[in-house]
């Protein structure tokens, strides 16, 4: 992470999923991070005196502003990364059709996917540090994009991850006028072998199914190299930006 100083803190939010405990164990053997706030609703099985658990729902403003306010003394914060994500599971499962949707499987979907980082960012993005780079990052979805969307289904999924899209950019708008070294981004870490994908990889092209592992080395490159005028923007883990 070579465009960030040294002694660096970071918050990963969704900490026990496979990309987010990836991100943990990276941070943690990176000598240049000196803490990690590791966020989730399960407790999280990892030991290192570099890595504090806080326990939070991500769909609840209340714990996203309690566990704000237990770390909020030991900012700044260089990089905070929202893991979560929710494509199955719960009752849910990707619609294939206009029929298969419900009330009940948007709202899930959305709070999730969108409500969970937007009040996630409200809460935790006073706590970056201001007087250089510093990241917000979120992870969305290729299959977010309007623009790339030409096999239509995944209704819910595709809405949320959209929507999500927006809040990115329009955080990026209002921090980036007060805060010039922000960077809020959208990250798409690929097909990536882990419970959400788990029923839907029978078709991903040979060589394109990644582990949790590679999923977030690649991110992070991402992360790294991104600056200010990046911000509000989709980026693929290969460091193309995903048009929206």
């Amino acid at each position: 992470m070579m465009s960030f100083g040294q002694d660096m803190k970071v918050i990963i939010i969704g900490a026990t999923g496979g990309i987010g405990q990836a991100f943990v164990k990276e941070f943690d053997s990176d000598p240049n991070v000196s803490q990690v706030y590791a966020l989730s609703r399960s407790k999280l099985d990892f030991n290192s005196p570099k890595v504090t658990h806080i326990a939070v729902d991500v769909t609840s403003e209340a714990s996203l502003q309690s566990a704000a306010n237990r770390i909020k003394d030991d900012g700044p914060f260089d990089i905070i990364i929202v893991a979560t994500g929710l494509l199955q599971g719960s009752g849910i499962s990707p619609e294939k059709s206009l029929s298969a949707l419900s009330f009940e499987n948007l709202e899930k979907s959305f709070a999730v996917n969108t409500y969970g980082p937007v009040i996630a960012a409200k809460h935790l993005l006073p706590l970056l540090r201001r007087d250089r780079k510093a990241v917000f990052a979120a992870l969305s979805a290729r299959v977010g994009s309007i623009s790339d969307n030409r096999l239509g289904g995944w209704y819910a999924y595709r809405a949320s991850k959209a929507a999500l899209n927006m809040m990115i950019k329009t955080l990026s708008i209002e921090y980036g006028r007060r805060f010039k070294s922000s960077v809020i981004i959208g990250l798409h870490p690929g097909t990536v072998d882990t419970g959400l994908s788990k029923p839907f990889q029978g078709n991903v092209p040979e060589g394109k199914l990644f582990t949790p592992e590679y999923s977030a080395r690649k991110l992070l490159k991402v992360i790294d190299q991104v600056s200010p005028d990046d911000s509000g923007k989709l980026w693929a883990w290969d460091g193309l930006e995903i048009p929206f």
